[in-house]
């Protein structure tokens, strides 16, 4: 791509929390509350059903009309991030409420069912994971079902890339290449600086084929990206993290390029830095527009760290610990059940 190029992202503010069961984020504190979500039974993420009511509005307006591939699917993929038993509160994972939110919608405005999938690996047992966060509630309440890729159905799929002569192959989930995807990464940093995002939630989620051995993280994320070609991107940024936990209370909305642009911005990172975008981009000016809020004093805002040294206690781990323990009244948490 050798021409300047313009992307669109649509944004939606989300009302502050602050009633009372809600975990309330503030620009510099989090606060929270013990009382326990009725509907999650014994997870640690409190009142899930009070933040999904404060995000249905913003997600209706934020995906507006449903475009016509969810209207006519049998099954919908919703693939938010959920690589880590963090709280929600820490920016460090996507909020489960975001997902109800999406989840209802796309279930009152189409006929399909709903999957919301993830994968285990050797570090993250997914389920666990998922039931920690609070993912059973909205399985019950939007009769949606919680799949493990890693143990899913998968198909061999050859992907060209534009810096590559020759073709890459992928071994890709079904559910992600015979339904229509949506991913719903939060804003956070990679351990290598980049931002997780869209196109790399997908990516950790398809291995490489015998003929794409060795393939980096990097180029696996666009191959991935260009394989599925999800429907629609949503990045929550209710709440990020950058070197400390920010309430953005903001939600984004476009394919995944944009969308990861916007967070890279966001985070006032440059995209000629991310290898992943950089490509994508092509060579010369990248221009982003966002509609519905004011992006620039937000990015002001937003701070601009990265995550702390593995030697480090995470701030995630602290802030999550001290609810997990009031909560659940277990002695430890699951961040602490391995060297981070």
């Amino acid at each position: 791509m050798n021409d300047d190029r313009s992307l669109s992202v649509s944004s939606v503010s989300v009302p502050r929390a602050n009633s009372k069961g809600q975990l309330a984020a503030r620009e510099s504190a989090l606060e929270v509350t013990t009382e326990r979500s009725q509907a999650g039974g014994n997870n640690w993420t409190p009142a899930i059903d009070a933040r999904m009511a404060r995000l249905e509005g913003p997600v209706r307006e934020l995906i507006g009309s449903v475009p016509d591939p969810f209207a006519d699917a049998a099954e919908i993929t919703l693939l938010p991030d959920v690589h880590y038993p963090f709280h929600p509160s820490t920016g460090m994972v996507t909020d489960p409420a975001v997902v109800g939110a999406v989840a209802g919608y796309l279930g009152n405005e189409t006929s399909a069912d709903l999957v919301v999938a993830g994968s285990s690996t050797e570090s993250m047992d997914l389920d666990r994971t998922t039931d920690y966060l609070g993912y059973p509630a909205l399985e019950e309440r939007f009769d949606c079902r919680l799949r493990d890729l890693s143990s899913d159905r998968d198909s061999r799929v050859t992907v060209s890339l534009s810096d590559s002569e020759a073709p890459v192959e992928l071994s890709i989930p079904d559910l992600l290449l015979e339904n229509p995807v949506v991913v719903v990464p939060t804003l956070r940093p990679t351990e290598a600086g980049p931002i997780a995002g869209a196109m790399r939630t997908l990516g950790r989620h398809v291995e490489p084929g015998v003929e794409g051995r060795g393939l980096s993280d990097d180029r696996r994320a666009r191959a991935a990206t260009n394989a599925v070609e999800p429907e629609l991107s949503i990045l929550d940024a209710t709440t990020v993290f950058a070197g400390e936990a920010f309430a953005a209370e903001t939600l984004f909305a476009g394919d995944p390029l944009g969308v990861d642009t916007a967070g890279t911005t966001l985070l006032g990172r440059d995209v000629n830095d991310d290898a992943v975008l950089s490509t994508e981009l092509g060579p010369g000016q990248t221009s982003i527009q966002v509609s519905g809020c004011d992006f620039d004093a937000l990015r002001d805002r937003v701070p601009s760290g990265d995550l702390p040294p593995r030697t480090t206690t995470h701030p995630a781990v602290s802030i999550a610990y001290g609810l997990y323990a009031k909560v659940s009244g277990d002695a430890v948490p699951p961040q602490l059940e391995v060297d981070r």
